[in-house]
């Protein structure tokens, strides 16, 4: 039922079936409220994408032609050169890396008679390294020069062997090993910088380099590494008769090949000068000859027990 408002009162009207109530709402539906702007927009993204390559294209030619750009690049470009230069010619003053092919140019029988000279060195006779046009001659032609092949080799080997020994006395660990292997390249980088800083204090003239007195302080570990696995075969009195011999026979090379570059200029000197100096390189020479049996047997005394 339905009441419509008249003069006299309210009039009922009835409702017919298919009829019903409008609400405010429904004379809102048949207009939209917000006008489509998604086409517009959609066309002008498409626009903003066509033009975008075309735009950056026109950038990057304009930044090639003008002439301050290339001006700058060119300046940049000789910056850099110049600067790696640089870092190149003061590394390789210290670390001569562009030789470093020399050291390792080794083969089987030169590795063979190297390892029998760091044990055995009382019969070998001459120790002076040979040249080829005042350049010396590749490790594999002479037993006397020194290389990185050994050292590197016998560092590893080492850390193998440590690991070995530590396993047998229930007392390994990655942790431990790797303290292990970390401290013995620590000693040896101080021992490297010790003996470069007492050559400085010296003032002594000599042709070693950095990577000399490297691979002549790595040798040590053949001696280590024969009195670890003596010490795990026999015992630790075979340790220490092992460690005893190798102790002796780097003392002998290291005083017999360090003699030759240490005092090789003491003859083109004068005498007062040579009498001087010569008795500082002795000391200096005999200083570093005696440090390797001490690292020799502090980095592998506490391996067997």
């Amino acid at each position: 039922m339905d009441y419509t408002p008249t003069q006299s009162g309210f009039r009922q009207r009835k409702l017919q079936p298919n009829m019903r109530l409008r609400s405010p709402v429904d004379g809102l539906q048949g207009s939209q409220l917000f006008e489509d702007t998604s086409g517009a927009a959609h066309g002008l993204h498409r626009g903003n994408q066509q033009a975008g390559p075309q735009a950056a294209g026109l950038s990057s030619q304009s930044i090639l032609s003008d002439p301050m750009s290339n001006m700058a690049l060119a300046y940049g470009s000789s910056l850099a050169s110049q600067g790696r230069e640089m870092v190149d010619k003061n590394l390789d003053r210290f670390i001569p890396i562009s030789k470093m092919k020399y050291y390792f140019a080794v083969d089987t029988v030169y590795v063979g008679k190297k390892l029998g000279l760091l044990v055995f060195p009382y019969m070998h006779e001459n120790w002076e390294v040979s040249y080829q046009k005042d350049t010396p001659v590749a490790p594999r032609f002479d037993v006397n020069a020194p290389d990185l092949y050994i050292p590197a080799m016998g560092f590893i080997t080492y850390v193998l062997v440590a690991g070995l020994a530590l396993g047998t006395q229930n007392r390994f660990s990655p942790e431990l090993l790797g303290v292990q292997a970390s401290s013995a390249l620590v000693w040896l980088i101080m021992e490297v910088l010790a003996v470069l800083l007492s050559l400085y204090l010296v003032t002594v003239n000599t042709d070693l380099t950095t990577i000399d007195l490297l691979a002549f302080s790595g040798y040590k570990y053949v001696g280590m590494i024969v009195g670890v696995v003596a010490g795990l075969l026999f015992g630790r009195p075979a340790y220490y008769l092992a460690l005893l011999w190798c102790c002796a026979a780097i003392f002998v090379f290291m005083i017999r090949t360090l003699r030759l570059k240490l005092l090789s200029e003491a003859a083109a000197e004068g005498r007062l000068v040579r009498g001087t100096r010569n008795q500082l390189r002795m000391y200096l020479t005999m200083s570093i000859a005696a440090a390797q049996p001490v690292f020799m047997y502090w980095l592998t005394y506490h391996l067997v027990r």
